[in-house]
């Protein structure tokens, strides 16, 4: 089906993926605004909302234009044009009961109530059990309170084994034990691919060869070509077998791998990354086509998967609204301009609008690990402080790069003190998280979310955390004040002086300040 929508006057349009904000919002003057859905990666869905209460919405993937004051589509089901109100917060509430309700799922309070810690920007590929224990108490001796530790890609042997490299991990449970004791919740990176070749594939793939015809062992696993080979596809550490969690087969037998990993070793959860719909289209088979199960279900399954685990997180998902799942942004650059910190909070606000509103923003300081080996790079102190400002008071926040040994003392109790300033309004998140779970309005909302019509569409620099703590973080490098648009009502500036909104106030914002205000009631 194909269907032109034309964009009335003053409306505003959000939607598709959380990955694609630089033409958003769409309205009459956009130009080149363009989106196929089935290469569409973080968070994905099939659906627009509008400031004048129109939403758009399809079953299926869609490829999507704006251009000439109308949005152009296209998809395989019918694409439904309604009207849910008046304003954009009709129209998210109307599109989210009707497709993908929230049924009061709540992702564990560890996640929100203190910072969260990674390790992938310290030690990308070469992760070690001497590098983990390392970091974790580095954590602890620099003043950061323990919470969800996540050991990055790197700590295993070959992908689809899921066994820990005892090389690089002579203790695992040992270490994860420490780990417990220091009062961290660990999760391990995972993906749904397979190394293909070897003993242990051949194995997986074609048990007959392997002489396991009869025995507990003859089932046959990954999705598959037309011709019923395994599908062979591309992905970003070459090429690789893709697990087909349409079928029970393949759920049960990587939820065996890693039931293992918690049982042996005390494991908590997974970060579940990778599966993108991108993976699973026949565009990207290498060896044939994939005509039986469509990508977009064979991404479904995947993000299904892991909802069986209490600690999960999921970073690619299509149609994923309405879950109780963990949904990081994207890596970002080490940036102020190029997909860096100025994308931080557009993508986060489209977030919720998508109807994911457990949000946890990139690494602080940007998770995107090539920028180190860039040459001649060197940590933009400033940036890092800000970028961790930034996320103080998203409903999550997550380090990686230890602050300790990439800043100088003073920026890095700038750091630390973001982490202090999200943990102290813990308790105030975890309402506005409950809440969430049950109604599915954005934990961090836009300013034309909270306000209809009231001339915020455009603003995309400041945020709303719920209704009452308004927060308009400093993006830009050297800057040292911030304008900020406050609404009506009266507004206390960090706890000390109060200003009358409906006007466009200055505050200063010297590099240890990050600029926010509470309503007064």
């Amino acid at each position: 089906m194909k269907l032109s929508v034309k964009i009335l006057e003053n409306e505003y349009w959000w939607g598709g993926s959380s990955a694609t904000t630089d033409k958003l919002p769409i309205c009459r003057a956009t130009e080149g605004y363009t989106l196929d859905m089935y290469y569409g990666y973080n968070q994905t869905m099939p659906m627009y909302i509008s400031s004048l209460g129109r939403y758009i919405w399809s079953e299926k993937p869609m490829k999507v234009t704006a251009s000439g004051g109308e949005i152009n589509l296209e998809s395989e089901e019918e694409i439904v044009l309604a009207r849910g109100g008046d304003t954009l917060h009709d129209a998210y509430l109307a599109v989210s009961r009707k497709y993908f309700p929230f049924k009061g799922k709540l992702p564990p309070e560890k996640f929100f109530k203190t910072a969260q810690y990674n390790t992938w920007m310290e030690y990308d590929y070469n992760q070690s059990q001497k590098g983990v224990l390392e970091y974790a108490h580095g954590l602890v001796d620099n003043g950061y309170t323990p919470g969800i530790f996540m050991i990055d890609e790197g700590w295993h042997t070959r992908y689809g084994l899921w066994e820990f490299d005892f090389a690089k991990f002579p203790d695992p449970k040992g270490m994860i034990d420490e780990l417990h004791s220091l009062g961290f919740t660990v999760m391990l990176w995972v993906t749904p691919l397979y190394t293909c070749d070897g003993r242990d594939f051949v194995l997986a793939a074609d048990p007959d060869r392997a002489g396991l015809v009869g025995s507990a062992g003859d089932k046959k696993y990954f999705l598959r070509t037309d011709d019923g080979r395994v599908a062979i596809v591309k992905w970003w550490e070459g090429f690789s077998a893709i697990f087909n969690f349409c079928r029970e087969e393949d759920r049960e037998f990587l939820a065996s791998k890693l039931q293992r990993l918690m049982d042996d070793y005390g494991v908590d959860g997974f970060k579940l990354d990778g599966g993108i719909i991108a993976m699973y289209n026949p565009g990207n088979i290498q060896n044939g086509t994939q005509t039986h199960t469509p990508p977009d279900e064979l991404n479904i399954a995947w993000n299904e998967f892991g909802e069986r685990f209490e600690y999960h997180e999921y970073k690619d998902t299509y149609k994923g609204g309405g879950k109780g799942a963990i949904s990081r942004l994207q890596d970002r650059n080490h940036s102020w301009t190029d997909k860096g910190i100025n994308t931080l909070l557009p993508a986060a606000l489209l977030q919720g609008l998508l109807g994911h509103p457990f949000i946890c923003p990139d690494m602080v300081g940007g998770g995107e690990w090539a920028n180190k080996y860039i040459p001649g790079f060197k940590c933009d102190e400033e940036l890092f402080v800000r970028m961790a400002q930034c996320s103080a008071l998203f409903p999550m926040i997550q380090f990686s790069w230890a602050p300790w040994r990439a800043l100088n003392s003073e920026h890095q109790k700038m750091c630390l003190d973001a982490a202090k300033l999200h943990a102290a309004f813990g308790d105030y998140i975890m309402n506005e998280v409950r809440a969430s779970a049950r109604s599915g309005e954005p934990v961090l909302r836009h300013m034309e979310y909270e306000y209809p019509n009231s001339g915020y569409a455009e603003i995309c620099d400041q945020f709303l955390l719920g209704s009452d703590i308004l927060v308009a973080p400093v993006i830009t490098k050297g800057e040292r004040e911030r304008r900020v648009v406050l609404p009506e009502g009266r507004w206390l500036y960090r706890g000390e002086v109060e200003y009358v909104g409906g006007s466009t106030v200055t505050v200063s914002a010297p590099i240890d300040v990050l600029p926010y205000f509470v309503k007064v009631k």
